[in-house]
This record gives C-alpha cells, sequence and structure tokens, in this order.
C-alpha cells in the first residue's frame, strides 16, 4: 500500500508543479493517466459509476467553490484560483487515495487561512490517531479547528477506510455526530484510513451540479480539500501517501 501511496503522491507533486496560470484540468488529467499508466498501475477514479454516468476523468480537479468530484476538462486555471486535486491508483492489487488543495498565485488573507485551516485538521487527525483512540475525540478536534475560525465542515461527504477496495468500512466523518457517539468507531492497529476534510469558506453545505459528479458549495464560496492515507500502528499512525 504503501507504493500505491508513494504513486500518488508523486503524481499530485508533477501536476502542482504542472499546475499553472493558463493550463487546463484536461491537461493535469493526461499527465497523472501517463505518469500511472508508466508505472504498471490503474487509475482509481476513471470509470467509477455514479448519477452522472460513469466518472470520466483520471482525477478529481475541484476550483474554488467547487468541493469535490470537479470533472477535467477545457476549464484553464486561473491567477487566484484555489485548486484541489484528487487521485487515486490501484497498484499490485492495493489502493492508493490522497488530495491537496493548491493556492494559484497570491489569494487573499482568509482563502490562504481556509487551506492552511483544512491542512491542518488533517495534521491532527494524523496526530490522534492510534489504537484504541475513538474516531468520535479525531473527528472533534477537526471540526473545532475549522468552525473556531468561522468555516463550515462538510456532513454529505466523509473519509473512508482503504485496501484492495477505494472505499472500505468505517466511513470517517470530520464531525461529531448523534449518529457517530452511538456508534462510534474505534481504531485498531491495522487499519488503513483514508482521511479527508473538506472545509467550505462559509456554509457547510453543498449541493451537486447537473452533471451529476461535481459537488459544490451552496453559497458558491470557495472550499479547501485535503487527504492521507493513514494505517494504525502501535506507534500511531503512519502516513502512506507522504512519498517516503
Amino acid at each position: 500500500m504503501r507504493d500505491a501511496g508513494r504513486l500518488v503522491h508523486q503524481v499530485l507533486l508533477a501536476m502542482a508543479q504542472m499546475a499553472q496560470p493558463g493550463v487546463t484540468t484536461a491537461e493535469l488529467d493526461s499527465l497523472a493517466e501517463r505518469m500511472c499508466r508508466q508505472a504498471g498501475a490503474q487509475c482509481l477514479f476513471k470509470g467509477v459509476p455514479g448519477a452522472g454516468g460513469p466518472f470520466p476523468g483520471n482525477i478529481c480537479c475541484s476550483i474554488n467553490e467547487q468541493v469535490v468530484h470537479g470533472i477535467p476538462g477545457p476549464r484553464k486555471i486561473a491567477a487566484g484560483d484555489l485548486v484541489s486535486l484528487d487521485f487515486g491508483v490501484r497498484l499490485h492489487g492495493y489502493c492508493g487515495d490522497a488530495a491537496t488543495t493548491l493556492e494559484i498565485g497570491p489569494v487573499n488573507e482568509r482563502l490562504h487561512l481556509l487551506v492552511e485551516t483544512t491542512r491542518e485538521a488533517l495534521e491532527i487527525a494524523i496526530r490522534m490517531a492510534a489504537p484504541g483512540v475513538r474516531w468520535s475525540q479525531v473527528a472533534g478536534a477537526m471540526q473545532k479547528c475549522a468552525e473556531d475560525r468561522g468555516f463550515g465542515v462538510v456532513r454529505q461527504f466523509v473519509g473512508h477506510g482503504i485496501g484492495t477496495d477505494m472505499w472500505e468500512d468505517p466511513k470517517l466523518p470530520n464531525f461529531v455526530s448523534a449518529a457517530l457517539l452511538k456508534n462510534d468507531i474505534v481504531l485498531r492497529k491495522g487499519m488503513v484510513l483514508a482521511v479527508e476534510p473538506m472545509v467550505n469558506l462559509g456554509t457547510a453545505e453543498v449541493k451537486i451540479l447537473e452533471d451529476g459528479w461535481t459537488v459544490v458549495t451552496k453559497d458558491g464560496k470557495p472550499s479547501a480539500h485535503f487527504e492521507h492515507m493513514l494505517a494504525v500502528t502501535d506507534d500511531g499512525a503512519d502516513v502512506l501517501t507522504d512519498g517516503r
């Protein structure tokens, strides 16, 4: 799984270096597909069934008010954009999945804080994850990090277990709910988790566009998204998508 995670990291890094004003999201998608094929891996997202039909891209590229599942195409990246890149592979039978949000050129202070807060929420999960820890403790700390700064934590989409399949149990919300407290998740050694906070500048509410895939904020304000794949060990969380 670390091999799969390392490939995802390498592809995200290459796309981040390419993502400049004037570059299309389709060009980023082509880069990711080429690197994946060269490594003998399969792009996880392409062809996934959904309300809008099979997902047409190798990556999810979500810009500004797009939260997740943005479809790559002819849109050109512009200065001042927030660009979220999500990518997954299957390599040697195991999956890797990670995401990052890029600031294209200088952005205003509040947008920068949004990106840094979402990154920090993920780092909180990495620091806290260990055998015996209840997920509600982790989710509560992530939620507090975002909401204390006036941001909205997305409810409709959450993290997940990952292994030979991209989406495995358990579902991992980035917030605390009555349902989570009633059926809390106790982390165990050997679990591998795809933890992915999605944080909005304004309201936590989102909607899906007519393409059946692209998730956007209901108020049209920007969003940020980070994701790492964590293995729970006796020593805490071992990040499998950090490039090691």
